[in-house]
């Protein structure tokens, strides 16, 4: 129960430095939290947050190549 609770605030963790960070800071904060993370959760629960890092990652690189000017 208690490892739950903490993937759940490691992914608001991620959620807000998603949206309050510029893109590699936001990567720096991932890692971080991932690297602290992997001390505390179960093996399934690191493989779902880093998966969940993974995506966001992915939505922040992605937003940045739309925003570019044509």
């Amino acid at each position: 129960m208690l490892s739950e609770v903490l993937l759940i605030a490691c992914k608001e963790l991620i959620d807000d430095a998603k949206n309050g960070c510029v893109d590699l800071v936001f990567k720096d904060i991932c890692l971080e939290i991932l690297a602290r993370a992997k001390q505390v959760l179960k093996d399934a629960q690191f493989r779902e947050l880093s998966y969940y890092a993974a995506e966001r990652m992915k939505e922040k690189s992605s937003m940045r190549v739309a925003e570019l000017p044509i």
